[in-house]
């Protein structure tokens, strides 16, 4: 019973230090994509998993085979950036923000 009433604050404090990292790992990227016949061009932006935070080899591997399914080929990552970010890049994506 003391046992219990010891450990499940330090659970409770474990799970709240996990969730806190999880939140701070939140990011994004822009980068540009092309369609052949004819030739488009896109802007956008587009959410990462935690694991491409970190690198853009890492997002040009999570971000281009979504684009692909969308008939897009990635052309580079411009920037890998937080939340903090997104307002200023949204006119510029228009309806590729957030869409892949």
């Amino acid at each position: 019973m003391i046992r219990t009433l010891i450990l499940a604050p330090l659970l409770v404090a474990a799970a709240l230090a996990l969730a806190a990292g999880a939140a701070q790992a939140e990011c994004y990227a822009d980068y540009k994509a092309k369609q052949e016949s004819p030739l488009r061009l896109h802007y956008g932006v587009a959410a990462l998993p935690d694991a491409a935070c970190d690198s853009r080899a890492a997002a040009v591997e999570a971000l281009a085979p979504r684009l692909a399914g969308g008939g897009w080929t990635l052309l580079n990552i411009l920037s890998i950036f937080g939340p903090e970010g997104l307002d200023q890049r949204k006119a510029s994506a228009g309806s590729f923000f957030l869409r892949y």
